[in-house]
């Protein structure tokens, strides 16, 4: 008898525990900005790239958010596959901001793996807990207009299949105005970064607010 009580006690607290955790987790209010050096900063001031200027917005209207930026310039969907699975274990974000695919077209690498990167990029994200933001972009039309049309519905096709929000075009809002480029005309000037965000920021907040 009074073995069987331990037993029912022990049970109780593993079960209090256990909910204690999943608590912890659910209540979690970070996001991960996973990207490339759109999202690194490259070529700008340090607090002047379109993170920082998100992680000043959320200080304003929501702050209980934090933002973990791990984007690195150069990175292709390989590298960040690699690499995430680590940084959602030790940062355990409630979403996954993932800006990548562009490197690897830009490589010439195949658009085949790309998309599996990414796929498995998302479903692991969602696995841990995360709601997942996808930037799509777009290539060049010296590219080719097929290579490109195929680049394009990658991240359409991602989005739908994974049921995750998607950004369309991430460099929607820069059009063709040099202004907003710096010199390679890849990378865009601190003047681009607000409307960067502001292309972000209507299909994060939704999230946001859950």
């Amino acid at each position: 008898m009074v073995r069987k009580i331990a037993l029912f006690w022990q049970a109780l607290l593993f079960s209090g525990l256990a909910a204690l955790s999943m608590n912890a987790y659910s209540a979690s209010k970070t996001i991960l900005v996973f990207g490339d050096s759109l999202s690194a900063e490259y070529g700008l001031a340090q607090g002047s790239g379109w993170v920082p200027l998100l992680a000043q917005r959320l200080k304003q209207q929501k702050p209980e958010w934090t933002i973990v930026n791990a984007s690195i310039s150069g990175e292709t969907t390989g590298g960040g596959r690699v690499r995430l699975s680590t940084l959602l274990a030790k940062h355990r974000p409630a979403i996954v901001i993932l800006e990548l695919g562009a490197n690897d077209a830009l490589r010439g690498l195949s658009l085949k793996s790309a998309e599996q990167n990414l796929k498995t990029m998302i479903l692991q994200s969602q696995k841990a807990g995360a709601k997942v933001v996808l930037l799509g972009m777009k290539m060049p039309p010296n590219y080719g207009a097929g290579y490109a049309s195929r680049f394009e519905k990658m991240f359409t096709s991602l989005a739908r299949e994974t049921t995750s929000a998607l950004v369309p075009f991430f460099l929607a809002k820069l059009g063709t105005d040099e202004t907003f480029f710096q010199p390679d005309r890849l990378h865009p000037t601190a003047a681009a970064q607000p409307l960067l965000l502001d292309t972000v920021w209507p299909h994060l907040q939704p999230l946001i607010k859950k």
